[in-house]
């Protein structure tokens, strides 16, 4: 069994949670160089994973000012520096796992797709949910014609009030500048599942949304700017920074992290954050601009409809129905549920039982795509044995061109003709 080489750029939440594969299976993967900006980050891997001193760096720069370090390079920085590491690394040859989303830019996600073709290296977008159990069985259920043919999918994407607060409202996402608007941010996954799906290309959009909730006209009377100035709601309010850290949930304890800025913080190291960080914040009081609720219509082909609905005003969860001329199918991810309605026998039944259950959020690994990434990262390079999920980057820039096209429609209350909006791109 070969195993592979691996370089680390972004040392961060990402690149820990893929990380954790190589803990089951060593013989599949070596880290061999890392780059990151803070020195904690980079001692916690040289010390988990016997990283050797002369493999790491402050900067992607000096990473891959070198000669080629390894089989693959891992890009797992901020949305806005994917390009640039990108770009150098398919110079250098380097086959890639690159972090969602490829780039916030149209251009810069062709130009990837571009420089990769003519290059001949691999470049495999970090969309997880290709890589769940859950997802696999519906595309299965799907391509196996049980559905008949797909009419119609309803898809919603619960982000969930909490994680709502914590990344998009007073975290990194929280802005279309510093960021991406909050379609591409968080639902460059579901475009990407609906057109992995539905086969079809997509050929028409159209979007409406708004952030109407997390404004500061929306606070209660006298909240402060920050919760641990004094907040007279604090034992009523949702959001109140140092109650929600203190929730019970894998989800929280992942955030908590996030918050300290270092792995398994200890409460009071969060509340002492609390006091300065931009976490601390009222969320009616942030800088933020990305919107809180937003719906897509879209059509695939000439008749294949389907609608994303994406909402933080939940308990979170995706759940979907596809619609076929022999039945219909209901998925519920965070029940991890498949039931299917067979207008033949007019029964339903349940046609998936996960082998082992799936903490289905960001903290327990997206319900296994994590490391069903990982695991198919390794088939495909190693082996070159692509598996259902594995898509080139050249379509993923499609599911990235679907959430632009949006964006495009929900500005200027138009419906996007989708070959139009590429050849407006090209020109």
């Amino acid at each position: 069994m070969k195993q592979l080489t691996l370089a680390l750029i972004g040392c961060g939440d990402r690149g820990s949670c893929y990380m954790k594969y190589l803990d089951d299976h060593p013989e599949h993967f070596r880290l061999v160089a890392i780059a990151d900006p803070l020195p904690e980050k980079r001692e916690y891997f040289i010390n988990k994973y016997n990283v050797p001193a002369e493999g790491c760096y402050e900067s992607y720069t000096e990473l891959l000012s070198k000669p080629k370090l390894a089989d693959i390079v891992m890009i797992c920085t901020q949305d806005k520096l994917h390009y640039e590491p990108a770009m150098m690394a398919i110079d250098k040859g380097y086959d890639i796992l690159l972090e969602k989303p490829i780039s916030p830019d149209p251009k810069e996600c062709f130009d990837i797709a571009d420089a990769a073709m003519k290059k001949g290296v691999k470049v495999l977008v970090c969309h997880v949910l290709r890589y769940t159990p859950f997802y696999k069985a519906i595309k299965k259920f799907i391509d196996d014609g049980k559905l008949g043919k797909l009419m119609n999918i309803n898809h919603v994407e619960g982000v969930g009030n909490v994680h709502m607060s914590h990344s998009f409202v007073r975290g990194s996402w929280r802005r279309e500048d510093e960021s991406a608007p909050m379609i591409l941010a968080k639902c460059c996954h579901d475009t990407d599942l609906l057109q992995w799906f539905a086969v079809e290309s997509c050929t028409k959009i159209q979007s409406f949304g708004t952030r109407s909730f997390f404004r500061e006209e929306n606070a209660p009377e006298g909240a402060p700017s920050r919760c641990l100035d004094g907040c007279p709601h604090k034992d009523t309010c949702y959001y109140y920074a140092p109650a929600l850290y203190k929730l019970p949930t894998a989800e929280v304890q992942h955030f908590k992290a996030v918050v300290a800025g270092h792995f398994d913080p200890t409460p009071e190291e969060v509340d002492e954050v609390l006091k300065t960080s931009p976490y601390g914040r009222c969320v009616y009081k942030c800088d933020n601009d990305v919107v809180d609720h937003q719906v897509v219509n879209m059509t695939f082909g000439d008749d294949i409809q389907a609608t994303l609905t994406m909402s933080a005003f939940n308990k979170g969860g995706r759940v979907t129905t596809f619609m076929g001329t022999k039945g219909e199918l209901r998925a519920d991810m965070e029940k991890n549920t498949l039931e299917f309605y067979c207008f033949e026998t007019r029964t339903t039944t349940v046609i998936y039982k996960p082998e082992e259950e799936f903490d289905q959020t960001i903290a327990g690994g997206h319900g296994g795509g994590d490391l069903g990434l990982m695991a198919d990262l390794y088939e495909y390079v190693a082996n070159n044995n692509p598996s259902i999920s594995i898509s080139d980057i050249s379509i993923s820039s499609m599911g990235y061109l679907m959430c632009f096209a949006a964006e495009l429609s929900r500005h200027t209350n138009t419906v996007v003709d989708m070959k139009e909006y590429m050849f407006s791109l090209q020109g």
